[in-house]
């Protein structure tokens, strides 16, 4: 089993440039004019979805499912626009908040495991090429904790930077770098598991029914880093919800465990936002 588990850990990285090489292939969509990006924003609440709204459980890969290695995962995400492209540079002011739980729903009395706390204050940027939508940049703020105190407490805080661009018709790929500050003495080796920065690639693979995200850190550490793979399905033509299949391996799925690698295989329903590249 664990020859299984390290030949998993050293081919996370291929599998997600392998997936990257054949989604590339597709042709270049058409782009979003400047004032179709004007007339949605005038349109569109400020407040709105930020990440992936989940509900997912499952166990650990390789092993029979017992209720010391399953639990039910959730992640409550949104975003809320402060202004429209007011600020220097036709910028916007945003905030975010993100909360992730573990929840070990099949123990006797349903305990919390963790709770991640995650809000954040942002400026955005749309970009345009000859009047046409290729992306957005935003700069953040971000304080990540479980909320503990005394030796149990994990938190830390950064500052980060994010490029997001549709690379053609159905995908789009945001790199993420951050440099961290007040957080060592909670977890002062935290960036040996989590890194300086992560890449996520969305592939669509059937308009409106059919997408796989692949988020991936690279920590400072030897192998250290982690991999989280979602595979969705929409069932149905209206609405905003899919059925979700989500592999997570690696280190830091929580803050209070990141030290301890895990391999997670879940399922559940997810709703996720509207669009990668507004605020």
């Amino acid at each position: 089993m664990q020859k299984i588990k390290s030949r998993i850990r050293k081919n996370m990285w291929g599998l997600c440039l392998f997936i990257l090489v054949i989604s590339i292939n597709t042709v270049y969509g058409q782009q979003i004019s400047r004032d179709s990006v004007n007339r949605i924003l005038r349109t569109t609440p400020p407040f709105t979805i930020y990440k992936d709204n989940y509900i997912i459980t499952g166990s650990t890969i390789g092993e029979k499912p017992t209720s010391s290695n399953s639990d039910v995962k959730y992640q409550i995400s949104f975003k809320h626009r402060l202004t429209n492209a007011s600020l220097p540079l036709n910028s916007y002011l945003f905030l975010t908040y993100t909360q992730l739980a573990f929840w070990d729903i099949y123990h006797w009395s349903s305990p919390f495991n963790e709770i991640n706390f995650n809000p954040g204050l942002g400026l955005g940027k749309l970009l345009f090429k000859d009047g046409k939508l290729i992306g957005s940049l935003a700069l953040q703020v971000e304080h990540e904790s479980n909320g503990w105190d005394s030796t149990m407490s994990r938190s830390w805080n950064y500052a980060s930077f994010s490029y997001t661009t549709a690379i053609s018709s159905k995908s789009i790929l945001q790199l993420k770098a951050w440099v961290p500050f007040f957080y060592k003495q909670d977890n002062p080796d935290i960036i040996d598991y989590v890194g300086y920065g992560q890449a996520t690639y969305i592939w669509e693979i059937k308009k409106d029914k059919l997408l796989l995200d692949v988020t991936g850190r690279k920590g400072t550490s030897g192998w250290k880093g982690n991999i989280q793979t979602q595979l969705s399905f929409k069932p149905f033509k209206s609405g905003n919800a899919f059925v979700t299949l989500q592999w997570y391996q690696g280190y830091a799925e929580s803050l209070s465990q990141y030290q301890q690698s895990t391999s997670m295989l879940r399922l559940g329903i997810a709703i996720k936002p509207p669009t990668y590249l507004f605020y």
